[in-house]
């Protein structure tokens, strides 16, 4: 398909823990590219040059895999905004741009599908649509060149098998996520785990869960889901501090706004260092892909990097605070007057 001899997705699961990154479209939205509400990526045809750039970011800051920015680019999203004529060219155009930047370093392509919002268990032919819209983008994904497909954030286990059963269709390693967004089930009755192992029955290499959950609430549901199956694992959490209170970041309150989903979770953002925690607990579960969601920034993807022994790219620009005036060793006389300011 795309011609590369590199280490494959599954090759790499068995050497060791791979490393994704996404929360593309969080991140354009806060750089001024993608209307909040809607969240298409038509960002990919309007500004290419922003797209290449956060995927090239990610690359630099450690990530094996560049997902193309196809989230969302489905026939019904595009729908609601009136670009439905753009569909091809959008899908196309994300992996065409993943590709490009991926064969800067040494990452995997994935070809990328979503909950569509379409999906009705009821109805058989809501499924025949979302099956409908899954197949024509992931055949232009085909054609463009991907390593595999990752689907994902999916609400309904029947959803996420009807996009396993289309990535088996074009041969392509399947690593499908859930979104756990409920407490302890999808919206069609399954345990998390269950579900797991459901699709892991059904041939999926890889399983897990991504979205919704910051580390300290995803981590014990991903470690049931490790004990659950053999296949391989994953977890991409978003980073934000969400805890028994508020299990996902959508229930999220803050003091000066009712809701802080989506455009106010900044107070509730976890620091690197949290994210580079996350990633050795992750690996230490087991856990054989270990990523992260809506709201990653690069600098968290280089912390979680680092903490799984990594040296790259963006680790020569790395903190070193025994290099700044108020916080090396021996603080200069001129400088240490200030020190009861800064340690105030």
């Amino acid at each position: 398909m795309n011609g590369r001899s590199h280490a494959g997705i599954m090759e790499r699961l068995t050497n060791g823990t791979v490393l994704g990154a996404e929360g593309y479209v969080f991140e354009l939205e806060r750089r001024g590219y993608i209307k909040a509400g809607p969240y298409v990526p038509e960002v990919v045809l309007d500004f290419p040059d922003a797209v290449r750039g956060l995927h090239r970011e990610f690359l630099r800051a450690g990530s094996d895999v560049m997902v193309a920015l196809t989230y969302y680019a489905h026939r019904e999203k595009l729908r609601h905004v009136g670009r439905e004529g753009d569909l091809e060219r959008m899908n196309r155009r994300a992996v065409r741009i993943a590709r490009e930047v991926a064969q800067e370093g040494d990452a995997l392509v994935a070809g990328n599908v979503c909950n569509t919002w379409a999906y009705d268990p009821d109805d058989p032919s809501a499924r025949k649509a979302v099956r409908a819209m899954y197949a024509e983008q992931l055949g232009w994904a085909v054609e463009e060149g991907i390593d595999f497909v990752i689907s994902e954030t999916n609400d309904y286990l029947g959803e996420a098998l009807i996009a396993l059963e289309v990535i088996q269709g074009l041969g392509l390693p399947a690593m499908v996520t859930l979104a756990p967004t409920q407490p302890n089930q999808t919206r069609d009755g399954y345990g998390y785990a269950e579900a797991c192992r459901i699709l892991a029955a059904e041939g999926a290499q890889v399983v897990g869960l991504n979205c919704d959950r910051g580390p300290q609430t995803m981590l014990p549901l991903i470690a049931r889901i490790r004990e659950t199956v053999e296949c391989a694992v994953a977890v991409q959490p978003v980073p934000y501090r969400t805890d028994a209170a508020a299990l996902t970041m959508q229930t999220l309150r803050s003091e000066t706004t009712h809701r802080a989903f989506p455009l106010a979770l900044e107070p509730f953002g976890c620091t690197r260092f949290e994210m580079a925690r996350f990633a050795l607990q992750a690996r230490d579960l087991g856990v054989d892909y270990v990523g992260i969601c809506c709201g990653a920034g690069p600098h968290h993807v280089r912390a979680m990097a680092e903490a799984l022994g990594r040296e790259v790219q963006a680790s020569k620009y790395s903190p070193s605070m025994d290099l700044h005036p108020m916080f090396r060793e021996g603080v200069s006389a001129k400088d240490a007057m200030f020190l009861n300011t800064w340690n105030a």
